[in-house]
């Protein structure tokens, strides 16, 4: 750490730490009676009134590097001291980080300073917001001239460790919401894990563009190793809603914004890259159900309402409807009608009239349509579900 004219230090800034101990006591009965428990409350680093606490009043200060976590920022403290007789010039000092990927310069100022005296010193605080995990190299180079006019240069080199703070795992949900006048609802789970050993307050967690408001209230406090739950609805804008073909290819959703602060306010903050699901396969025809009611009488007819998008952007339908019967759902009226020509993206909407005839959770199924251009026949089975009831049940 030492030169012939020059003393280097660089030390890693952090906020202290809450005192803890270990409280060690017994019941009065026993051998020391009440001796551990009045120990316990003439130490002054135990809280008043609760000395049986691990958490106690006064602050520690670092006695190690520390871990450092991916997106939090590392603050350092660097200093160059001449501790020779002489006066030494043009003295630089510069700090650069190497990552895996790059090589960052951290100095504040590249410019020289012009001399330093005997018992002097020259401070620099540099931060760095931490972007990648893994090894990092802190790289401290001083150089400088002596009053023989020698050139003088040394370097210290620093590494340390950027660990993972979070886990974050999320899952796409694509939805069609068939008896809402919205369509294409996508849903969002995001499961986020805290993997570090101290408890985190968790500021913020949103999903970009979008404004979310947290549902989890005032208790915002995630301990080590647990893990919380995210669950973000989203919904086409209006001019969008009605373009099947647009909707269908949109992959790319957003960037989650995760914000956290540890014990004494220390901020962390991640930001994923951008979120991808799969684009759901909805084929060159779309049937989606707009209205169908929750329960219905057994043996008894109850009308839905069906919507069927064309979702090529180019290629016109002649489309046939088939309705076929299946165990427990009749469905009435003549099968095999034709309903016309369907252009490119555009809708249609048909009422149809069904019925069950065995009571329970039935699974409405059996429809079909063919395509006359291309002899093409797409299946729909297991649209919906409807409660059927016995009449006599629903009366009471």
């Amino acid at each position: 750490m030492f030169n012939v004219f020059s003393k280097f230090t660089v030390m890693r800034l952090t906020k202290p730490t809450l005192f803890t101990n270990i409280p060690v006591t017994c019941e009065e009965r026993d051998l020391p009676g009440d001796l551990f428990n009045q120990l316990m409350k003439d130490d002054p680093s135990t809280v008043k009134g609760a000395e049986t606490l691990m958490l106690g009043e006064m602050l520690t200060l670092p006695q190690n590097f520390g871990n450092i976590f991916l997106g939090e920022t590392f603050s350092s403290y660097i200093s160059v001291h001449n501790d020779s007789h002489q006066v030494v010039k043009d003295i630089l000092v510069k700090a650069d980080l190497q990552t895996s990927s790059q090589r960052l310069n951290l100095s504040a100022s590249s410019a020289a300073v012009a001399e330093l005296k005997q018992d002097c010193c020259i401070d620099d605080v540099i931060h760095h917001e931490v972007k990648e995990i893994g090894t990092h190299i802190l790289v401290c180079a001083v150089s400088y001239t002596t009053q023989a006019r020698e050139k003088m240069y040394f370097r210290k080199f620093f590494k340390f460790q950027v660990l993972k703070p979070l886990d974050v795992k999320t899952k796409f949900y694509n939805a069609e919401s068939d008896l809402s006048s919205v369509t294409d609802e996508v849903f969002l789970e995001a499961q986020i894990q805290n993997i570090t050993t101290s408890p985190m307050f968790m500021e913020k967690v949103s999903l970009e563009p979008s404004i979310i408001v947290s549902t989890f209230g005032t208790r915002t406090y995630l301990q080590p190793m647990d893990t919380r739950q995210y669950l973000y609805c989203l919904k086409p804008k209006q001019e969008f809603a009605e373009k099947a073909g647009v909707i269908k290819g949109v992959t790319v959703i957003g960037k989650l914004d995760i914000v956290w602060k540890t014990n004494l306010g220390e901020r962390g903050r991640l930001q994923t890259s951008q979120l991808q699901r799969m684009a759901p396969g909805y084929g060159d025809v779309r049937l989606s159900l707009e209205t169908i009611p929750d329960t219905v009488n057994l043996e008894e007819p109850f009308d839905i309402t069906c919507k069927i998008t064309n979702c090529s952007s180019e290629r016109t339908m002649d489309l046939v409807l088939e309705m076929c019967n299946t165990n427990s759902i009749h469905w009435c009226g003549v099968s095999g009608r034709q309903l016309g020509k369907l252009h490119p993206t555009s809708s249609l909407h048909l009422t149809l009239t069904l019925l069950s005839s065995v009571q329970g959770l039935q699974s409405v199924s059996g429809l079909r349509l063919t395509d006359t251009f291309l002899k093409r026949t797409y299946e729909y089975d297991d649209i919906a579900q409807v409660c059927v009831v016995s009449s006599k049940i629903k009366e009471n």
